[in-house]
């Protein structure tokens, strides 16, 4: 309750109100220690049967003060009884046992664990996508009690005022009494109530994960973590804040005591965490623990699918099955169930019940408990308790208490310490990733495209492969240069290794990295599994040029060809695209581990995808176990093992002309020119020649000259 006329509310009393009657409660001596009324039920009578004629009953709280004063501080008016009426001769459960008797819920899933990988778990548990007071069957776990919001009625400037100040818990039961007094009056109702007074419980909180919660950054996530509050005890968990992200996984289990019904209110909020600035709430979700402690679905904690006593699933419940069992017959007002058979059968409610029926065919393991048991749980999960779960809770705003700013997954398990200790805790932590190794070996490409004219006029690509797994793109391997390729081969003996991170549950690969160089945190990716091959062809000055790729799933890859004649496109198109087409040939890497043959590389040519290229390789996928077990360097580095790869057998023609200039002249000028070449070389031989003898004939002229000059002077 609200404080009224700046004074709290110390011993309120109760005024029921209904057609001209009133009855009124004794007095809560003291509100802190205990909030629940000493006397429970009131009775009035003279209400009539039709509901058309009924007329509203009116609840009024009355503050008891000093010097007389007796002010009231909330009143609730209930205008329909038609959902308080039933039939008094019914056998109705009253509650005769301890109020932990009337609990047994269920709380987890195993399609979440195994397709979402969150928990380390392996159980079968029911995902509710609503509150578990919203699932209907369970009706809103107000089954032993409702709660009726408390208003001022007026304020002062007599204006009726809607504001909420407090809350009263009760239920109403209306019946019909006899016209002759004669008859015997129905037996009275709430002939059997439990104790009054506070139970202290153990309160264990497992938040899963958050789903689309409301950014807080200005990069459109936020930085959730998660608070807690229950009576005067909260958990601030502002140390293991996820960042960068509206879809947090948290993994993580609280456990809080308080007292019930005095701290019924167990707060989950979500706030985003800030370096430099106040915290922002995100939102939060109230669940009223009274409820779920009092409630006759059992929902204090779930009814697992089996009983064991050891393992993961241990048993968590103070109470055995059995037990259970019992006091739910006791609850039904049904006869003790009856086994038979050293515990493999049982009669309950008029209905036989054998331990095969429910274990046929399924595996017994060392963890499971005695067979009777295992029964009477069986049982148990046919009579309609709230099963084990994860519930998803919407989250609100403070400012904001209609619109949702995203939803949390997770459950409440609530156990009253007056009767020991219970089961042990599961371990929701989430899964770590396991480093794996992607080994891709590149043998040869066969069918590129020739994508160059060499300066001889041949058609030529001078041939590399890249690859890399999407999501790692700083880690894009490329191979040596296959130069002046002439018919689209390639050889390269040529090793990628590609580390990840790997969830196994999930099928995804876990990737953190910095967003930004002036990110504080690393943002977290989960990305399947996928590998990316691309053929290229080599410039030296000027932008290499894109000639095909193929993307490999490595959960659903692709057989390869044997050889490279079966290669074509009409082999990726056996993928499934779009979850139309039936995926017949494709297998997990992960289950046959390595994989060798022969993949087309596609190129989009006029918005048609057309063949750039075949290329072979060798998918292994190994654990790190493994990898140290087996190392393998990087292309032809050491340790150059597992397998050895030796320098590709390239033909002679396959250099880089500006740093082999002699191959250069044998391979390009002389066998493109050589003819040209050995008749330059004859006419530069017959040029000298004649250049010499012209160059010789004047000599030789003059000297005869000369001798015939002499010659004739001495004479």
């Amino acid at each position: 309750m609200k404080p009224y006329q700046l004074a709290s509310v110390s011993s309120p009393s109760l005024v029921v109100e209904c057609g001209g009657q009133r009855v009124e409660t004794a007095i809560i001596k003291n509100m802190k220690k205990s909030p629940n009324f000493p006397g429970n039920v009131l009775f009035i009578k003279l209400l009539p049967k039709d509901e058309m004629y009924t007329p509203p009953i009116v609840l009024k709280v009355i503050d008891h003060r000093p010097f007389g004063r007796k002010p009231v501080v909330g009143q609730c008016t209930i205008a329909s009884l038609e959902e308080f009426r039933c039939d008094p001769y019914a056998i109705v459960p009253e509650g005769k046992i301890p109020l932990w008797v009337v609990f047994c819920e269920e709380l987890k899933n195993k399609k979440l664990l195994n397709d979402k990988g969150l928990l380390n778990v392996s159980l079968h548990f029911q995902v509710y996508d609503s509150e578990l007071e919203n699932v209907p069957e369970f009706k809103g776990l107000t089954d032993f009690c409702n709660t009726f919001k408390l208003q001022r009625g007026k304020n002062d400037n007599g204006d009726d005022d809607p504001t909420v100040v407090g809350e009263f818990k009760g239920a109403f039961k209306v019946y019909p009494l006899p016209d002759d007094p004669g008859v015997t009056t129905p037996p009275r109702q709430f002939r059997e109530l439990p104790e009054s007074g506070p139970q202290e419980c153990l309160v264990r909180i497992y938040i899963i994960r958050g789903i689309d919660l409301q950014p807080k950054d200005n990069n459109g996530r936020c930085d959730p973590y998660i608070k807690l509050s229950v009576g005067r005890n909260s958990i601030e968990d502002r140390d293991n804040y996820l960042p960068n992200t509206i879809n947090p996984v948290f993994g993580r289990m609280f456990e809080m005591t308080c007292f019930l019904p005095q701290d019924k209110d167990l707060k989950i909020s979500v706030y985003d965490y800030d370096l430099l600035t106040r915290d922002e709430k995100v939102g939060e979700t109230v669940i009223d623990l009274e409820n779920r402690f009092l409630s006759r679905y059992n929902s204090y904690c779930g009814l697992p699918q089996t009983y064991c006593l050891s393992g993961v699933n241990q048993w968590r419940d103070q109470l055995k099955p059995s037990q259970i069992l019992e006091n739910l017959a006791r609850l039904k007002g049904l006869s003790k169930p009856r086994t038979e058979d050293n515990g493999t059968s049982l009669t309950f409610n008029g209905k036989d019940y054998t331990l095969a029926q429910f274990e046929n065919n399924k595996e017994i393991h060392q963890h499971l408990g005695p067979a009777y048991e295992r029964l009477c749980l069986h049982v148990l999960r046919t009579q309609g308790l709230v099963p084990e779960h994860v519930e998803t809770r919407t989250l609100y705003s403070s400012f904001q208490p209609n619109l949702s700013q995203g939803r949390l997954q997770m459950w409440v398990d609530v156990f009253p310490k007056t009767i020991g200790l219970p089961g042990p805790p599961f371990d929701i932590t989430p899964r770590k990733p396991k480093k794996f190794f992607l080994r891709a070996i590149i043998w040869n490409t066969t069918d590129v495209t020739l994508d160059e004219t060499s300066i001889t006029g041949e058609r030529m690509s001078d041939i590399y492969v890249k690859g890399w797994m999407p999501g790692m793109e700083e880690d894009k391997q490329k191979t040596d240069v296959h130069y002046r390729s002439l018919d689209g081969d390639g050889n390269f003996n040529w090793r990628f290794v590609f580390g990840f991170d790997y969830l196994p549950a999930e099928q995804l690969c876990l990737v953190s990295r910095k967003e930004h160089f002036w990110s504080l945190d690393k943002t977290e990716f989960r990305i399947p599994p996928k590998l990316t091959v691309q053929i290229w062809d080599n410039d030296k000055f000027s932008l290499d040029d894109y000639l095909g790729t193929v993307e490999l799933d490595l959960h659903k890859l692709v057989a390869p060809s044997k050889t490279p004649e079966k290669c074509s496109l009409q082999l990726l198109d056996k993928q499934e695209t779009g979850g139309q087409r039936k995926v017949d040939n494709t297998k997990s890497l992960f289950a046959q581990q390595a994989v060798r043959g022969w993949w087309p590389c596609a190129i989009e040519q006029d918005g048609k995808k057309v063949l750039g290229g075949k290329v072979e390789m060798t998918l292994e996928i190994i654990s790190d176990a493994d990898a140290e077990e087996r190392p393998a360097g990087k292309g032809r580095d050491e340790p150059n093992m597992n397998p050895r790869l030796d320098p590709p057998n390239r033909p002679d023609t396959s250099f880089f002309w500006f740093t082999n200039p002699c191959k250069t002249m044998k391979f390009i000028v002389w066998r493109r020119f050589r003819c040209l070449f050995i008749a330059l070389i004859i006419l530069t031989i017959v040029i000298l020649f004649l250049a010499i003898l012209l160059y010789s004939l004047p000599v030789s002229i003059q000297d005869e000259n000369s001798r015939i000059f002499i010659k004739s002077a001495s004479n």
